[in-house]
């Protein structure tokens, strides 16, 4: 499946005000290339048309320039093996390619992750968020669920801390089947991977979730995924800005959660989520 790209260019001090702006349209996500310059991504099965209605009203708050490219499907492996460099989260964990050599010195948890033509390698600000969130969680023997699990890197290391039973899923066919490739090269045990939605793993309840997507999925799923968390469970959810800070906040907690901390980087934010008793 393919995606079509929006690359905005604005006067640089009002990047950040075009960024709220534009969370509100249904891009799946975002990347800031410069200051004034944002790349947005947006599956092609949306009308252009439809989103070039939405833009135009924007113009007249933020003058920007728009340029749109259709992308096809990219070989991210090929990218990988071109451009990556290992991840690491201080000494807690790190992330590399299968030929890179190992970390030295090592870190406690280290994760081989080839990700062919799948999202989530640990060099996004939301993967590494979610990482430094799950360094202070007790994952001994919980159940976990990986919602929107790209390469399976948060399951990989969910299991590395110890969880029990844990599922993944993710919609895009290279992500699922890419995730099968990495649980097996990781050697951490059984994890169930589903293709699909939400609705392809089955009814069962969690201790720990982990949902890092994006905002319209997160705020598409969270009644969902609040039924499938324990009372008292945790939650921690990523793949939205700053700006959308205040829309998520009343809609976890009008979801019956509570915020337990909010952590940001480079305008990425992920939360922590404790379901009420």
């Amino acid at each position: 499946m393919g995606f079509i790209k929006y690359a905005f260019v604005c006067k640089p001090d009002q990047s950040e005000a075009l960024l709220g702006l534009l969370s509100d349209l249904p891009f799946d996500s975002f990347w800031e290339e410069a200051e004034g310059t944002i790349n947005a991504y947006l599956d092609e099965s949306f009308a252009e048309a439809e989103i070039t209605e939405k833009l135009n009203p924007l113009r007249e708050v933020i003058p920007f320039s728009l340029e749109i490219e259709k992308m096809e499907a990219t070989n991210w492996n090929a990218v990988w093996e071109s451009n990556f460099q290992p991840v690491q989260i201080g000494q807690f964990c790190g992330i590399r390619a299968s030929f890179h050599p190992s970390f030295d010195p090592p870190v406690t948890h280290e994760i081989l992750i080839d990700p062919k033509m799948a999202f989530g390698t640990g060099h996004h600000e939301t993967t590494s968020l979610v990482i430094s969130m799950m360094q202070d969680l007790n994952w001994k023997g919980k159940s976990v669920f990986d919602y929107g699990c790209g390469t399976g890197v948060l399951a990989i290391l969910a299991k590395m801390l110890g969880a029990g039973l844990t599922d993944a899923v993710d919609i895009e066919e290279p992500a699922y089947e890419n995730t099968l490739e990495n649980v097996e090269n990781n050697g951490v045990g059984e994890i169930r991977v589903y293709h699909g939605d939400i609705e392809a793993v089955p009814k069962r309840t969690y201790d720990l979730i982990l949902a890092n997507i994006n905002r319209n999925v997160i705020l598409a799923s969270l009644e969902e995924l609040a039924n499938r968390l324990n009372p008292g469970g945790v939650m921690i959810i990523s793949g939205f800005l700053k700006a959308d800070v205040v829309r998520m906040v009343k809609a976890v907690e009008e979801t019956g959660f509570k915020i337990r901390q909010t952590r940001e980087n480079n305008q990425w934010i992920s939360m922590e989520l404790e379901k009420h008793l």
